[in-house]
């Protein structure tokens, strides 16, 4: 098995598990994957919750921790993120002190550059030793579930970090679901399961689309990142809303009503000052994250909405 390749069996599950009742009924949830480590942009998520009318159901689905190596960072988003709802991803899985040799658990495809890889797995090393000081937060984590089953405005989703059959798959990523093979899986899947789609994350950059139609067809939802930019020149997150209601005036980035459900991408306006600086204390210029990730975090990624919606297949890019 080579580290930050591939994962280990036990991230794996069959598209059965979904075949269950929903975990949690909710009015509004708020699917939050790949927070990072940004505790600026959890104080914004938190913040816009606030604001609605009726109080959302928050779903932090896995990798909420990255870059917080400094232990008051991570101990206030691990604090913060289990008051609520919370499921693992590869990051939080990984932390286990009897971890496998599976590096980030990140699982990359093949286009994922060797060098990206590795210093993935060394950010992981480093959180591991910061960490280290936490042992009973970090059976908690451990603890968590991989996969969830909501219902909201009479339809059930699917909650994952990676896709209906790993929790580090990238079968949700926006470029696989071009794919033929990939969106007759996932038709399959929502079939068998009564589901009308998936919320998930862990590819690090958003899509948003929906096959077939409102009865049946399948959507899946990805935000990409909750804690860093997602698009060219932008200095935002994303969430996945799922709603009985529409999301209010002049917040949706994108997004659609599915029947009775509005499905919205949300923009996280975090403080974008107050999170660099953090990052640059704990990650300098030459460290692994700051090769991989500052020029995202500053500049956004060569990605744009109409990549999300799969109007233009984009060249895959992950840091």
């Amino acid at each position: 098995m080579t580290p930050g390749r591939s994962c280990p069996l036990h991230y794996r599950y069959r598209p059965s598990v979904f075949e269950r009742e929903a975990d949690l009924v909710a009015e509004t949830v708020y699917v939050i994957g790949g927070l990072y480590g940004n505790l600026p942009a959890l104080t914004a998520i938190i913040a816009l919750a606030a604001k609605e009318v009726v109080p959302p159901t928050l779903v932090f689905n896995g990798d909420f921790h990255w870059f917080d190596t400094d232990p008051h960072t991570f101990a206030a988003i691990n604090a913060a993120v289990l008051k609520h709802t919370a499921l693992r991803g590869n990051v939080e899985t990984e932390l286990r002190a009897d971890a496998d040799d599976a590096g980030c658990g990140c699982a990359y495809p093949d286009y994922v550059d060797d060098a990206d890889v590795e210093r993935s797995n060394e950010i992981m090393r480093a959180l591991r030793r910061t960490t280290a000081q936490f042992p009973r937060e970090i059976a908690r984590l451990a603890a968590l579930p991989m996969h969830l089953v909501v219902q909201v405005g009479g339809q059930r989703i699917g909650i994952v970090h990676g896709d209906a059959e790993s929790l580090a798959g990238w079968r949700f990523a926006h470029d696989s679901l071009h794919e033929p093979d990939n969106v007759a899986w996932l038709m399959d899947v929502c079939t068998s399961a009564h589901l009308a789609g998936f919320a998930s994350s862990h590819t690090c950059l958003p899509t948003f689309r929906q096959f077939g139609d409102d009865k049946t067809g399948a959507f899946v939802i990805n935000n990409g990142a909750a804690g860093m930019p997602n698009f060219g020149g932008t200095h935002y997150g994303l969430i996945s809303r799922l709603s009985n209601r529409p999301a209010p005036e002049g917040w949706s980035q994108y997004g659609r009503q599915l029947g009775a459900m509005f499905v919205d991408a949300i923009p996280v306006h975090y403080d974008q000052a107050a999170f660099t600086a953090r990052f640059l204390a704990d990650w300098p210029t030459g460290s692994p994250a700051h090769i991989s990730y500052f020029s995202r975090i500053i500049n956004g990624p060569a990605y744009a909405p109409p990549h999300a919606l799969g109007l233009i297949r984009a060249a895959s890019v992950c840091a």
